[in-house]
């Protein structure tokens, strides 16, 4: 008996059209099998089946054209290890340009569908300086300097969190991002500027709505006045702040347009929003995995829709340093309260781009921006800096009204692509200091056990 990651009622009559073959693994006991991709109409589904557990179907995206020119575009080299190999794979095809650092399991939230299944009640203690110490050097070592996103659990449960970035910068890294709920951000202003004079750039604030009910579904609780003085006390410390929807279908994905508008409402310093369309790992109930899965295509339809138009699904390029079909963005510049798309070379190269590029993109967007003051000449000085001046002071407005909407769609054990994680570009540090691509780090069978963490 066929099982499958997306509701009967919304599985298409149209005949099947093998697009292309892959490999994936079962989404029971992990194993490496054949895949393929099959269009049904404009949907397109990844089928696969194991000779132990059966087959299984998981709908990836909705557009037949596009899917077949993003997957010509990405085509190369399967993983030839596998996810359970990761681990000092010297055959992966793209170099790492982010490092997530789980600097501590515990968390002050039990999210449903949270990556790390983190609570305060069943957390290992956390790693010590001394280890991330190591882990920054075994960074520098293998291909460093990379952006640095400090993670876990919820990293703001240390209190020794500044001298983590501390650490950091002393090591060469230049750009640290806080992946956090929020909540400690919330209740402690002094801890935010603490953190920021240490040398964070950019907070990834966890912003699933603009409604508490929409927190009580994905979070367990009512959160959204507490994100909102959480993003209060960034912008007093003068941290960058992305908004970090997770989107799921049926539950937060008519928030949308609403969630782009709040965060243009706090600009300049929320300087976009990044929608994560829901994975099916974690501790995910029932019901909402039941709900069906949301593609790019259907999430970048509904925002041009919730937007009335001022953001089309047509603005938004693929990734162009992972694999096409894992991330979208689009660069934006609010004029007379509106977006206007801005060409970037990002946008414009459909070529592959180094990691090292993308590593300063992506610092450059996401922090805060700088503040231009013209230094007076010296008494008796003839330089005059007029022209220079105005030239500083304009870009410095410039980068005010700039705006980023992207966005990525991680890998579960349903839709796991070999050749897509051959081309991730986001890793984990183990435990034990090694490097692991972000999907193959983070990957769950129906048991919720997998190769480097088995969910709680």
């Amino acid at each position: 008996m066929e099982k499958t990651a997306v509701a009967p009622s919304e599985q298409p009559r149209a005949a099947n059209r093998v697009i292309s073959g892959t490999r994936s693994v079962c989404p029971v006991c992990l194993e490496v099998i054949d895949a393929r991709y099959v269009a049904r109409g404009e949907r397109i589904y990844m089928e696969k089946q194991c000779k132990k557990h059966g087959a299984f179907t998981a709908l990836v995206w909705e557009g037949a054209e596009e899917f077949e020119r993003l997957v010509r575009a990405g085509e190369g080299q399967p993983c030839p290890s596998g996810p359970q190999h990761c681990i000092g794979c010297r055959q992966h095809a793209q170099k790492t340009c982010c490092v997530l650092l789980e600097v501590s399991d515990r968390c002050n939230l039990s999210c449903p569908v949270c990556f790390a299944g983190s609570s305060e009640a069943v957390a290992t203690p956390d790693p010590s300086l001394a280890t991330i110490a190591g882990w920054y050097d075994m960074l520098m070592q293998n291909g460093g300097p990379f952006n640095i996103q400090l993670s876990g659990g919820e990293p703001t449960m240390r209190d020794d969190l500044p001298e983590v970035i501390r650490l950091g910068l002393e090591r060469g890294f230049s750009f640290f991002q806080l992946n956090t709920n929020g909540l400690r951000l919330a209740q402690e202003p002094d801890y935010v500027q603490r953190l920021a004079q240490a040398g964070l750039n950019t907070v990834f604030l966890q912003f699933d709505g603009i409604r508490d009910t929409t927190y009580e579904a994905i979070r367990g609780r009512p959160l959204f006045d507490e994100k909102v003085r959480a993003i209060a006390h960034c912008r007093q410390a003068g941290l960058g702040v992305v908004l970090v929807p997770t989107v799921a279908k049926g539950v937060n994905d008519h928030e949308l347009g609403d969630i782009v508008a709040f965060a243009k409402g706090q600009m300049p310093h929320v300087r976009g929003v990044h929608f994560q369309p829901m994975s099916f790992f974690g501790r995910y109930q029932e019901d909402l995995a039941d709900s069906g899965r949301l593609t790019i295509p259907a999430l970048l339809r509904a925002l041009e829709q919730q937007s009335r138009g001022e953001i089309k699904k047509g603005d938004f390029s693929p990734a162009n340093t992972e694999h096409p079909l894992c991330s979208f963005h689009a660069d934006y510049l609010l004029e007379e309260g509106r977006f206007v798309l801005q060409p970037s070379c990002e946008s414009a190269c459909c070529c592959s781009v180094p990691s090292d590029q993308a590593r300063r993109v992506v610092a450059r967007k996401w922090s805060a921006p700088e503040v231009y003051a013209p230094t007076p000449p010296e008494e008796g000085s003839l330089y005059r800096a007029d022209a220079l001046d105005a030239f500083l002071q304009q870009r410095a407005e410039v980068e005010r009204r700039q705006f980023a909407l992207s966005g990525m769609a991680f890998q579960d054990a349903f839709n796991l692509d070999l050749n897509r994680l051959g081309r991730c570009y986001i890793a984990e540090v183990s435990p034990d200091g090694h490097l692991v691509p972000f999907c193959a780090y983070n990957l769950t069978g129906t048991d919720h056990a997998g190769f480097y963490r088995g969910v709680k």
